[in-house]
């Protein structure tokens, strides 16, 4: 099938039509109203934007939310405003619940519509901004006034096809691509078409921009300078696994076009024998630790959990211990780390490096340090004009260094205070649990989202 065939039954599926189209701005105007009613109610000075893909009509029809923001004068206090806009949130919209960008903001439900209403101050320019929020109106602004009718489409297929291979949205469970920075890719290369083409040409630390300029540098897999901020980086929560992927998926497309890269098939769990049966025709061997996962919101979890990760890999690399990769798993209750390794214990003495025989001083405390040391095996001695001891290994097996030494690893505040509570060590039994079915399909399959 060609690629505009599988592009076309794509945005049939995706693009509202006209009733539902209307239907959704008349729910929007009627929450904008009751809006302005509890802003004239309390006299406020703030006046009401609808900001997002909703405004800018590059919505997808079964993903959206609808986003308003109460612009107040700079004169007011973050406090007063935050304030006011919870209170009206809580008023108009069901199930609430407050989240926090720079400002505290609400969202809930209203006429069965996903909304968010945030507060921000009014601004004409970016350098005017006195939080990130701020700019939101402006970049609604901005691609309304730059993209053409079609443009929306392509705007919309690119959303899809990112939702389809997993790198759409920003937030940090995915560390993708933002709509705005859909929308602005788009404008940027014209098409879809011609933006698929031309982003299998990248290469990491990729540098965008609409136009010309002395812009400042970024290190992150792409840069894409705000057109509305220039100090800004749009594309700054992207990570280099989602570049890359993204990168692959565009190459693939080009090739062989599915329908399945913006509706991929869902994963279909293996049954736990079978999920052992791989890891033993692979001759892998896994342990795991869980502990509870915390409750709080998933922009302060996920970034959490990779310090932890990071610096589980870390120090178990210092300490000699073979790690083919470490990766985790969100389940309902509890977070587990899943750690690809061998089974095979470390040697019972390990050689530990000292300074260079010319720094006299150094090999003088480094000597003064270890000559006495009851876990010294062997020296202080020197070999190739540096000196060297070796010691006694604290730990030669994986369990127990994670037994003793989980807790005291680098992590974020809230999982800290998880695992000091409980953690456990799990071996390959613990691991093969109904929890962790999809995990271990996705590890062990290998399969693209657009392969399954």
């Amino acid at each position: 099938m060609s690629h505009n065939v599988i592009e076309k039954q794509a945005l049939q599926k995706i693009t509202p039509n006209k009733e539902y189209d209307t239907n959704l701005h008349q729910i929007i105007k009627e929450l904008e109203g009751k809006l302005l009613g509890e802003i004239q109610k309390r006299k406020l000075p703030a006046n009401v934007q609808l900001v997002g893909s909703m405004a800018k009509d590059t919505y997808l029809k079964d993903n959206l939310d609808i986003d308003f923001f109460l612009c107040y004068p700079t004169s007011h206090s973050k406090e007063k405003i935050a304030k006011n806009t919870l209170e009206i949130g809580k008023k108009l919209l069901k199930d609430t619940e407050e989240s926090y960008a720079e400002h505290p903001y609400i969202r809930g439900i209203f006429k069965g519509f996903k909304a968010e209403i945030v507060p921000c101050y009014q601004i004409e320019d970016a350098s005017q901004k006195l939080s990130a929020v701020d700019r939101t109106p402006l970049h609604t602004k901005y691609v309304r006034e730059n993209i053409t009718t079609s443009q929306k489409s392509d705007i919309r297929l690119f959303k899809q096809f990112l939702r389809g291979i997993g790198c759409y949205g920003a937030e940090a469970e995915i560390e993708g691509f933002s709509g705005y920075l859909c929308e602005i890719l788009v404008i940027k290369y014209g098409s879809f078409k011609d933006l698929i083409e031309q982003a299998q040409k990248w290469r990491t630390g990729k540098k965008l921009a609409i136009a010309e300029g002395d812009y400042p540098s970024f290190n992150t897999p792409l840069t894409f300078i705000d057109p509305v901020d220039p100090d800004r980086n749009v594309s700054s929560a992207l990570s280099k696994d989602k570049f890359d992927l993204f990168i692959k998926a565009c190459k693939e497309y080009q090739k062989k076009p599915t329908i399945n890269f913006f509706f991929p098939n869902p994963i279909e769990p293996w049954p736990l024998d079978r999920v052992k049966l791989e890891m033993e025709r692979n001759k892998s061997y896994f342990i795991g630790v869980s502990f509870s996962k915390p409750d709080i919101i998933d922009e302060n979890l996920y970034p959490q959990i990779r310090k932890t990760v990071k610096s589980l890999e870390d120090n178990l690399n210092r300490n000699d211990f073979e790690i083919k990769d470490a990766e985790f798993h969100v389940g309902k209750k509890s977070i587990y780390i899943v750690i690809n390794t061998t089974d095979k214990p470390l040697s019972e003495t390990m050689i530990h490096m000292g300074p260079p025989a010319k720094l006299k001083t150094n090999v003088k405390n480094f000597i003064s340090k270890w000559e006495n040391n009851k876990k010294v095996v062997k020296g202080p001695y020197k070999q190739n004009n540096r000196y060297y001891v070796e010691i006694e290994r604290q730990y030669r097996y994986i369990k127990d260094y994670l037994k003793k030494e989980f807790n005291n690893l680098s992590m974020g505040k809230s999982i800290e205070r998880s695992v000091k509570t409980n953690y456990e060590i799990l071996n390959l039994e613990d691991l093969l649990i109904d929890d962790l079915r999809i995990f271990w399909t996705e590890y062990l399959d290998k399969k693209m989202s657009w392969e399954r």
